[in-house]
């Protein structure tokens, strides 16, 4: 959401902010994005487009939504591999959608900070070999293993010595790691695997902490869910079993994943052959990658995202007071519009409100009348 497009006129004078460095806070809030195929994203784009304009389907796209196009937010910014940019429908595999377009506008919400994704996903891998953290040892199998976890570590040093390279807007600010999301599974349900995966997992979040230099880094792991509204079975199981395990260790949490289905999706995709034009307008995957719902990925997405807020309640840095809407005037009074405070930083003047229609405005509070001077200089 570029303020500088969505300022209204009286405060079109503020975009000059863009071209001296970021305006939004001091402290960039990193997120690893961690997984195989089903944490790239499999909901293609055209899908999203189709149901955001559906009135069967748009209620679960409305809040991503500026009139008939995606929102563009312009603080929560994504770097997948090789493509970055700020977010919006598109950083999932090749022309599809993931679970990072919902959990980074939770995110972008809830911090006035910027917020960075670092997705590190690579459809196929194992945690009992590619993922494989270093305290897990050798499989003993003879084949390669460690080199996803290596990759999404390079990933992650990556971003945090070159953020405001890859991102100019981001100059000035400070870099901190906030969370990991996890959302992993599908090849970790053969062979051995299913049996060690508890094991391997405890190994993986130790790792990663420990490597990071942060003890209690709060991970959040959305446990497999490809089998849907039926009770999970056989190495599902086993494996979810193991992921919901991890809710015994501090500062983590995993939800089970399959009691968000599509349940539309599910239940035209056994005859989905049969009916190919309603299928394109429902899902667009296999069930092990979800039915390519856009709908269950944005809600797992949501609550990956409503998980890693509790986790960092405690930590303070979250907007901690809610102010209600009111009308704000210019400085001459001819102009207004309805919104709600969000922040003000007293040593930089930048106000920040989030306009009726959820687009972000930030600009000098000289810009603002005297009565909303003092109301919010009062609020803080």
């Amino acid at each position: 959401m570029k303020s500088f497009r969505y300022l209204p006129a009286l405060f079109l004078g503020a975009s000059l902010l863009a071209s001296t460095g970021f305006a939004y806070g001091k402290t960039v809030r990193a997120f690893i994005l961690a997984g195989q195929s089903n944490m790239e994203g499999k909901a293609q784009n055209s899908l999203l487009d189709f149901q955001a304009s559906d009135a069967k389907t748009a209620e679960h796209y409305v809040h991503l939504r500026d009139g008939d196009k995606w929102i563009v937010r312009d603080d929560v910014f994504i770097k997948f591999l090789g493509r970055k940019g700020e977010l919006t429908t598109g950083f999932g595999s090749n022309g599809c959608t993931g679970i990072e377009l919902e959990f980074g506008h939770a995110m972008g919400e809830h911090f006035d900070d910027p917020v960075v994704l670092i997705k590190t996903a690579w459809g196929g891998h194992s945690l009992s070999h590619n993922f494989r953290p270093p305290s897990a040892g050798d499989p003993g199998d003879g084949k390669p293993f460690g080199e996803s976890y290596k990759n999404m570590m390079m990933e992650f040093t990556d971003m945090k010595e070159n953020y405001k390279k890859h991102f100019r807007e981001l100059r000035g600010a400070d870099f901190e790691i906030e969370g990991l999301v996890w959302f992993q599974g599908f090849n970790d349900k053969f062979g051995n695997s299913p049996g060690q995966y508890e094991d391997n997992m405890k190994h993986f979040i130790n790792d990663v902490r420990n490597e990071l230099g942060k003890p209690n880094l709060p991970f959040v792991i959305c446990g497999i869910g490809t089998h849907g509204s039926a009770a999970a079975s056989g190495s599902n199981k086993t494996v979810l079993d193991a992921q919901m395990a991890m809710n015994n260790i501090d500062k983590v949490k995993a939800f089970p994943t399959g009691e968000l289905v599509d349940k539309a999706a599910e239940d035209l995709f056994p005859t989905w052959e049969q009916n190919q034009e309603e299928w394109k307008k429902t899902g667009s995957d296999r069930p092990y990658h979800y039915f390519g719902s856009g709908i269950w990925y944005g809600r797992i997405g949501a609550t990956a995202a409503k998980n890693m807020i509790e986790l960092l309640a405690d930590k303070n840095k979250s907007k901690s007071v809610v102010h209600k809407k009111r009308t704000f005037h210019n400085a001459s009074g001819t102009s207004n519009f309805e919104g709600t405070l969000m922040s003000y930083n007293p040593e930089t003047e930048i106000v920040s409100i989030r306009k009726s229609n959820g687009r972000m405005s930030k600009f000098k509070i000289e810009l603002l009348s005297k009565e909303d001077q003092d109301y919010v200089k009062a609020s803080q």
